[in-house]
């Protein structure tokens, strides 16, 4: 799970991210990106809507693996905030390298630094 001082805190600074941040989009996902000079490391927030599954459990799960790829993926000391959205159900049945390669190249669309 991603630690306490990577996740957003508050609908402020989700919303700031939404309104000035910068979007880059694959087939199953979006990456909304917005430098944050003020911190030192990165946000990072999982959106999947009840329209996408009705399950909470489906929606949770989903939310999971793609913070745990993050985790993994994102270099220590990038000052950004970063909000992904699901727009597709079959990101639960996606293979992991698959998404894994998804989201390497939103990051790299977003010109972030990535550990792979």
């Amino acid at each position: 799970m991603i630690g306490r001082a990577h996740r957003f805190h508050g609908y402020g600074s989700l919303r700031y991210v939404y309104r000035n941040g910068k979007t880059v989009r694959s087939p199953h996902l979006s990456l909304r990106y917005c430098p944050n000079t003020k911190r030192q490391d990165y946000r990072l927030a999982v959106v999947v809507s009840k329209k996408i599954n009705k399950s909470a459990v489906a929606r949770n799960r989903m939310r999971r693996r793609i913070y745990e790829l993050l985790r993994v993926m994102l270099a220590p000391g990038q000052p950004c905030d970063l909000v992904v959205t699901v727009f597709q159900d079959s990101v639960q049945e996606l293979p992991t390298p698959e998404l894994r390669q998804q989201l390497a190249g939103l990051l790299e669309q977003a010109g972030l630094a990535v550990i792979l």
